[in-house]
């Protein structure tokens, strides 16, 4: 930890590391688990996509409602509620009996999940400010997206070497760790005076969300036509219309339109809705084809993004200070067009595999890439809202994030034609390219450096 945080500032800053880790690690690992999964609990494709998208309906849509409840009645609470709901959710994935069972405990995971992340990173935007609050948020972020690149190492040790089942018990750890720090933490619980929590705002956005994927996920089986395709897209379609118009009038919103008003935040946002839709297509695909296309091992297959890990580790802090003094508009530009860059590397990938030649080089670029990108993009929508409405902010962009990977994943089969082969591969690879290239416009545009002397 840098001289320049106190030792209470030392203890914040792992709190929100630790509380966060548990859901990107969860929102990963599963990757390289879902073969194993399906060849003991069965479903094909549809089940792998859904092993991931359940979490990710839940985490997506109730991290905004997480954001408010955090300022309502206390991160820390929140923060605790949120673990503790985690670790007895991940116990009920591990032990699953059948494909339908690990679904709803993956969803109840992922709502549980909601909560941490938010009230996390919250904790260090009320706590840090200056430029220790850069560099801070660039140690979480580069421990957090790498726990969610370590992810598929991890899983792919537990798939081989004892059970999948055993994957989804790897964050009782730090869990437990988080708990027993948590009471050490001289800091008050922050709570917003007179705040509301609009419940049923929550409910439109999980189940319009819901009803959407479910159809996505459907549709290549089943086709357009099929009612059990065009109801439930027509009902979530309307369900998540009901959702933005009630947070144009409800007096405490899940989601805040007018925060879309400030052009950084806006940008910011749009630029997270396609790097993160990029990287949980490329990570579920990847993960996926280099065991079942590749034949590697789940472990091999989790190696395989290690020196993407590695330089995350090694940069994002270092780039989060920089864009601490710089602003974060070139980061955020340059970071995702080096990102595509090392995404169309992978194209090398042929029948004949060589991991040393085909993939190692893009796993090496796009974690320069990711690096130089996430910690500036979180700075600079966090540093764009005032400190009161960091929680909320924190989550919409969360959530803006697992909605991306969520219906990335969802559109899938239809992506890769329906079988996940080498064309499957290389059509997803094409598609994870623009979306980073587009990422990279939209802070182009959009992003706005903070004035000199603005200690946001």
């Amino acid at each position: 930890m840098p001289d320049r945080f106190a030792p209470q500032q030392q203890l914040v800053v792992a709190i929100a590391v630790l509380g966060s880790f548990v859901s990107f690690l969860d929102g990963t690992l599963v990757n390289v688990a879902l073969p194993a999964i399906d060849r003991d609990l069965g479903g094909g494709l549809a089940t792998q996509q859904w092993a991931v998208d359940a979490y990710l309906v839940t985490l997506g849509a109730l991290i905004l409602l997480a954001g408010s409840v955090s300022d309502a009645f206390g991160r820390l609470l929140v923060l605790r509620i949120g673990l503790i709901g985690f670790g007895v959710a991940s116990i009920a994935v591990a032990l699953a009996p059948t494909a339908v069972f690990l679904i709803v405990a993956r969803a109840v995971q992922g709502a549980a999940g909601a909560f941490l992340v938010p009230s996390s990173l919250a904790l260090i935007t009320s706590t840090i400010r200056g430029p220790s609050q850069a560099r801070a948020i660039g140690i979480w972020t580069a421990l957090t997206t790498s726990a969610m690149v370590a992810g598929p190492l991890i899983g792919g040790l537990f798939v081989d070497h004892l059970s999948w089942r055993f994957a989804f018990l790897a964050g009782i750890v730090p869990i437990a760790a988080t708990l027993l720090l948590l009471p050490r933490l001289d800091a008050p619980d922050h709570r917003e005076p007179g705040a509301t929590v609009d419940w049923w705002g929550g409910a439109l956005c999980t189940f319009g969300l819901g009803l959407i994927v479910f159809a996505l996920i459907e549709e290549p089986d089943a086709g357009w036509s099929s009612a059990l395709v065009w109801a439930p897209l027509v009902a979530g379609c309307a369900l998540f219309t009901g959702f933005l118009w009630r947070q144009r009038h409800a007096a405490s919103p899940v989601l805040p339109l007018g925060l879309f008003r400030i052009r950084t935040f806006a940008a910011g946002n749009l630029a997270t809705l396609f790097v993160y839709g990029a990287l949980s297509l490329s990570g579920f695909v990847l993960a996926i084809y280099l065991q079942q296309g590749a034949g590697l091992s789940a472990t091999l297959a989790g190696l395989a993004s290690l020196p993407t890990t590695i330089v995350m580790i090694a940069l994002s802090s270092r780039f989060g200070a920089l864009s601490g003094r710089l602003g974060p508009r070139l980061f955020m530009t340059v970071g995702p067009l080096v990102m595509a860059g090392g995404t169309l590397l992978l194209l090398t990938i042929e029948t004949a595999f060589d991991y040393w030649w085909q993939v190692l080089p893009g796993m090496l670029v796009s974690g320069l890439g990711l690096s130089i990108t996430v910690a500036p993009l979180t700075s600079a929508i966090l540093g764009s809202v005032d400190s009161a409405r960091s929680g909320i902010a924190s989550a919409v962009n969360n959530a803006v994030a697992r909605v991306a990977g969520l219906l990335a994943i969802a559109a899938v089969a239809a992506v890769i034609g329906g079988t996940l082969d080498l064309g499957g591969l290389r059509s997803s690879v094409l598609l994870c390219a623009a979306l980073l290239v587009l990422g990279g416009i939209a802070s182009l545009v959009g992003i706005r450096n903070p004035p000199p002397g603005d200690p946001s």
